[in-house]
């Protein structure tokens, strides 16, 4: 249903994500939809826009504008890189310039800002205090490698404090953001992220000849950990059994990944690169494995719930709370090698059980999240975008 003009609300969400599209762009794109599909007025700023991403066309589609902050439209790309690599600073500031005039043109009802972390839209957020414009924030992610600075401190506590409402895919990340700036978030909530595999409940299960695991994740080490179960899977225990794990994704460390698999000669390992369709990926799988060091709340252990297969996972940020130990999957009780080996040991030994608790996972999991998060956030948006304050 088309609002009418006077109820119509101008949104404008940005996007502090650097890579042209990634599992925390889902979120933000997908409540921009469905509110441009009601009528109102959406508009999207964006660093390196992958033109090709399904909601990117399908906000064009719709008539939403989506500019890329990483250049202007009429500067090449080769030269706005150079420019970027021999001045930096040249590169924030037409950021700053871009998100400005945007934001001073469009008086838009509400800004949205999705960060990838939860310090990284930040400064985003300040142009917006600066300006006066109301805005909401959504982080994505908080781990405690990233720490703010105490010089930042005081600017960033008053951001979130300023912010309309501050959304959170977990109640792990909203405490531990409270616990860093030191301040207590009373218009925070927890939001659920969009999935990629359909809802309604499957009931097939791969074949049995032996245990294939699903390894899915961004190729970047520092918080995905997939070196850790490399080196689990090396141990001379899971080389005698008849496991193996197929790693899904792309990033900066499929090369170092693959050299360390054939340092180890770790014949179990192989690499099915980036997909689509995940839910195909559990018509051959029988479980997830995570090892990650950090994280928001892992959109694959949704997803793999949602499926009827069996999570692996460490007990990282909001992954124990939509999975409980030995009953819909399996949890490392620190992300650490003996951490990760003792629950795949764990899940080895009730390899019998696993259609069952899988099946128990697809149950509860779809009493944890909703069918259409995307829409539900929709909702809340508007309700900030018609609030004074």
């Amino acid at each position: 249903m088309v609002p009418s003009p006077t109820r119509q609300k101008r949104i404008t969400f940005i996007s502090s994500n650097r890579v042209p599209w990634g599992g925390s762009e889902e979120l933000w794109a997908g409540a921009a939809i469905a509110l441009a599909e009601q009528g109102h007025r959406i508009s999207a700023l964006k660093g390196n826009v992958d033109r090709s991403a399904a909601r990117v066309r399908r906000l064009r589609a719709l008539g939403c504008p989506v500019r890329d902050l990483s250049r202007p439209v009429w500067l090449p790309a080769a030269v706005t890189e150079f420019i970027g690599h021999i001045s930096p600073h040249s590169v924030v500031a037409s950021h700053f310039a871009a998100v400005a005039l945007s934001l001073a043109t469009s008086r838009p009802d509400l800004v949205v800002i999705s960060q990838g972390g939860n310090l990284d839209g930040l400064f985003m957020a300040g142009i917006c205090r600066r300006l006066k414009k109301p805005y909401v924030l959504i982080s994505q992610k908080a781990g405690y490698p990233y720490w703010p600075s105490d010089s930042a401190l005081p600017e960033l506590r008053a951001i979130y404090e300023d912010a309309r409402a501050c959304y959170f895919v977990s109640e792990h990340n909203r405490r531990l953001t409270e616990e860093q700036l030191g301040v207590a978030l009373p218009h925070a909530s927890v939001v659920r992220n969009p999935f990629l595999v359909p809802w309604a409940r499957r009931h097939d299960w791969p074949s049995a000849d032996g245990l294939r695991l699903a390894c899915i994740g961004r190729l970047y080490v520092q918080e995905k950990g997939q070196d850790m179960l490399i080196r689990v899977l090396a141990r001379e225990k899971w080389r005698q059994r008849p496991l193996s794990v197929t790693m899904f994704g792309a990033g900066p460390h499929r090369a170092a990944l693959e050299a360390m698999v054939a340092y180890h000669r770790v014949a179990g390992v192989s690499f099915g690169g980036f997909v689509d369709d995940i839910a195909a990926v559990w018509n051959d799988h029988h479980g997830l494995i995570l090892p990650s060091r950090c994280e928001g709340l892992p959109l694959v252990v949704v997803e793999a719930m949602l499926s009827g297969r069996v999570p692996i996972a460490m007990n990282v940020a909001g992954t124990p709370e939509v999975l409980d130990d030995g009953s819909t999957g399996f949890l490392g009780d620190a992300p650490t090698e003996d951490g990760l080996d003792a629950a795949l040991e764990r899940a080895w030994q009730r390899r019998d059980e696993w259609q069952a608790i899988g099946s128990l996972a697809a149950e509860r999991i779809r009493e944890l999240v909703p069918e259409d998060p995307a829409q539900a956030l929709a909702g809340m948006l508007l309700g900030q975008a018609g609030s004074r304050q």
